[in-house]
């Protein structure tokens, strides 16, 4: 199935919106679910689980007496216990005035500290769990790329592929040795810039043999970022780069000097696409992006990223490999994350690379019409960032309340109820205002 067959007919607006809906519909109801499945299991009673704010449109009461709605504003949801005042899990104390023992067991205020903690983790966590499985899936699906390193389908060049052959085993590139996707990598940074075709060291049927074929990293475009200077100009995937300002371009290393002097200035591209040469324009955007070192530099970049000038074949992974591939992958985007927070906060990015609702939004409905597989990549990118969002210690987040109770772990009782009623409003004006400044951000950046 492939979702840019079905969304344009929406028209552009229109199917930003349902791609946005749909993408946090997934990660909302994932991560409220944690919440109420643990709460359920440590003998917590959910009254009601929502999916959205609002007006209910729907709504059945289970036979545990839990009311499973879906309200009108489709930007949120949430669990609200027995004892919660509000979505929020502020107490009630009214509600708990009268119940017996028993009973109070039942409310989230009257549960044990490991209940209540365990809770609210649990929608962080669940989170994380998505991403590690949509990750994992897509492995399976797509498979890992085959050592040593084997030529599968060769993409179409304005030049040609020369010698080169669909199920060449790649042995050396230019007298590079190419023993894994390392080497191959380090290959990339040692060969000619400006040179179309390279000379091949590979194995045929068993045979070894040297071949003349295209440069390992051509001026193809493999993927257009979201928001990007390039989505605007109306590049796409597959494209080929042939000049930029007049000056021919014969690999993709060979763009990057050229795009970075432009300093923001427009630059006027030729590219080849399905045996036609097209022109157009295109301003480089300023962009804050993750260095080797941890930290991040500011580029001017088109928004396009390479791939070579084939797609390496493939194989199939196993159950444990694939979870291996779904943590990693899950960790990388917690860890660039942070990176990227911590960034912002010291200065050293601008805040422009907040993205609000608004560019969330527009990010999804991009994805969406790339395809399945980027728009299932999406979601497990956003619920990591969800999860990871939800465990700072801000008061209504998660984070904020297991802070409160650590603190009770540590003092044998809860914050007092002015103290936890400030905090709350402090955390409440936070998030707002971390809102404001995100669809600031979406309008003006």
């Amino acid at each position: 199935m492939d979702l840019s067959t079905f969304l344009p007919s929406l028209g552009g607006g229109l199917a930003t919106f349902v791609a946005f809906v749909v993408v946090l519909s997934i990660i909302v109801a994932i991560h409220e679910y944690g919440h109420y499945i643990v709460g359920k299991w440590s003998g917590i009673h959910a009254d009601v689980f929502s999916l959205g704010f609002g007006k209910v449109l729907f709504s059945r009461v289970d036979k545990h007496g839990t009311k499973w709605q879906v309200a009108a504003l489709p930007f949120g949801g949430y669990v609200k216990f027995a004892g919660d005042a509000n979505a929020a899990s502020a107490a009630d104390p009214e509600a708990l005035t009268g119940l017996s023992e028993r009973e109070k067991r039942r409310t989230m205020q009257g549960a044990p500290l490991w209940a209540r903690t365990a809770t609210v983790a649990a929608g962080p966590l669940f989170n994380f769990a998505l991403s590690i499985v949509i990750f994992a899936a897509m492995a399976l699906a797509t498979g890992v790329s085959k050592e040593p390193l084997t030529v599968g389908e060769i993409l179409p060049l304005p030049q040609g592929s020369a010698e080169l052959r669909s199920g060449d085993v790649l042995l050396g590139v230019e007298e590079i040795g190419l023993e894994g996707e390392e080497t191959l990598i380090a290959a990339l940074r040692d060969l000619p810039r400006d040179e179309p075709f390279l000379t091949y060291a590979i194995e045929r049927d068993g045979t070894p043999m040297s071949i003349l074929g295209p440069h390992l990293q051509p001026p193809r475009v493999q993927n257009v970022s979201p928001q990007s200077a390039a989505l605007a100009a109306g590049i796409k995937e597959g494209d080929v780069i042939l000049r930029l300002n007049d000056t021919p371009i014969a690999t993709f290393e060979q763009m990057i000097p050229i795009v970075e002097a432009s300093g923001g200035k427009e630059i006027a591209v030729d590219l080849w696409r399905d045996g036609e040469e097209i022109s157009l324009t295109l301003t480089p955007k300023r962009t804050d992006i993750p260095d080797a070192d941890g930290g991040f530099e500011t580029r001017y970049l088109m928004g396009v990223s390479s791939g070579l000038a084939f797609t390496p074949a493939t194989e199939s992974v196993g159950l444990f490999e694939a979870a291996e591939i779904g943590v990693m992958s899950t960790y990388g985007v917690i860890k660039l994350s942070l990176s990227g927070m911590y960034h912002l906060v010291t200065g050293a990015i601008s805040t422009c690379n907040i993205a609000g609702p608004l560019g969330i939004a527009q990010a999804s409905g991009q994805a969406a019409s790339g395809g399945f597989m980027d728009f299932v990549g999406f979601i497990a990118l956003i619920s990591a960032a969800i999860g990871l969002m939800n465990l700072f210690p801000i008061p209504v987040l998660d984070g904020g309340h297991l802070v409160f109770y650590a603190y009770e772990a540590v003092f044998r009782k809860p914050p007092s109820d002015g103290a936890m009623r400030i905090l709350m409003s402090f955390g409440l004006v936070l998030i707002l205002s971390l809102m404001t400044l995100g669809l600031t951000t979406d309008i003006f950046c």
